[in-house]
């Protein structure tokens, strides 16, 4: 037995899963239908209990191939888990992973109740406990302070392009998913991944013809130092930026983010394009957006999401940027946005964002 308690008093009882420990953290829900490894293994979860609105996880097993980083959330709710997978690639079944990375997890819950509440309260922090608390005061606060000094690797890596090699990419890595590194190889890239507080006049001494700013967790308003390290950047090598990328660099031009509701996760959110008029289907995880009111008069925006109408990219054509709040890289997920690493090479080999 296992209490799922909530910060606002609510006490969900199910059943024990994955490690045998208690934790705490702040509690979102992501609505994908597949992808639950690439969720478990997405260095963006940091300090995160996640729940999974579909009714059953874990049906295909645990495939390494798949993942996209190490697990950094806090803890996994789902309504039912399988235990008996059924696929080829798996080496075991999702409780033994759970076990093995000591990631505390809760099934048998209603995670449709614990959803609509999260849709019409807002994320708050919950946590998986043994017993149900007489006080609930440590849960108050935030949870995911200095995020991502827990995700960024801790020493330059390389990666070589795939084929012939016609560019360098320098990644900032504030906690970036592996298919980010992939999908830049196969376009002939190669990716010297670094720390997220490289100076700039390290980053720039590499010669990149590029710098990609990777996905992360927590608020990106806290990574000061990360934020004026971009603005030594910035407009010196052309620059792509993907989630926590694309919020620091709103930052990093002077312009300011917000938290959401109740966040946007999973691989069904629409976004249009204010260029072309066309929307595209994405894979997204964030809690926070940019302003892009913020921003009038330094960037364009691109995209919006044609749900709330937040901002999803910004074009910055002076600087030689564009970033965008979605994943062009998903995997699991939709692919539709995939021609944006084709616009960073473009940009890389002398084209312009106009």
């Amino acid at each position: 037995m296992a209490y799922l308690c909530l910060s606002d008093g609510q006490v969900f009882e199910g059943q024990r899963i994955g490690y045998r420990g208690e934790s705490a953290g702040e509690l979102v829900f992501t609505t994908g239908m597949e992808g639950y490894l690439e969720t478990l293994t997405d260095p963006s979860y940091y300090g995160q209990i996640v729940i999974q609105t579909f009714p059953i996880i874990g049906n295909y097993g645990v495939i390494p191939e798949d993942f996209e980083g190490k697990p950094a959330l806090k803890g996994y709710v789902v309504r039912e888990l399988c235990h008996t997978p059924s696929n080829f690639r798996s080496v075991s079944d999702l409780d033994a992973f759970l076990r093995e990375h000591r990631i505390p997890g809760i099934c048998g819950v209603d995670t449709r109740q614990l959803t609509r509440t999260l849709r019409e309260m807002g994320v708050m922090n919950a946590a998986i406990l043994d017993e149900v608390p007489e006080n609930l005061d440590f849960l108050s606060g935030n949870l995911t302070e200095d995020a991502v000094k827990h995700v960024t690797v801790e020493e330059k890596a390389i990666y070589p392009a795939k084929g012939e090699k016609r560019f360098t990419v320098v990644l900032m890595d504030y906690g970036a998913k592996k298919n980010i590194i992939r999908s830049l190889q196969a376009r002939g890239c190669e990716v010297v991944a670094v720390p997220a507080l490289t100076p700039p006049d390290e980053v720039l001494s590499m010669h990149p013809d590029g710098v990609m700013l990777s996905n992360g967790p927590g608020d990106p308003a806290e990574n000061t130092e990360a934020i004026r390290n971009l603005g030594e950047i910035i407009g010196k090598v052309p620059v792509f930026g993907i989630c926590l990328g694309h919020q620091l660099t709103a930052l990093a031009m002077g312009g300011e983010t917000v938290k959401l509701k109740s966040g946007h996760r999973g691989g069904n959110q629409p976004v249009k394009d204010l260029l072309t008029g066309r929307t595209y289907i994405t894979s997204q995880n964030h809690g926070y957006a940019v302003k892009s009111e913020t921003l009038r008069g330094v960037g364009t925006e691109r995209y919006v999401n044609a749900n709330d109408g937040s901002c999803e990219g910004m074009d910055y054509p002076d600087k030689n940027c564009f970033t965008v709040q979605f994943h062009p890289e998903a995997c699991s997920g939709p692919k539709d946005t995939g021609f944006l690493f084709d616009r960073f090479t473009d940009l890389m080999g002398g084209g312009s964002l106009a």
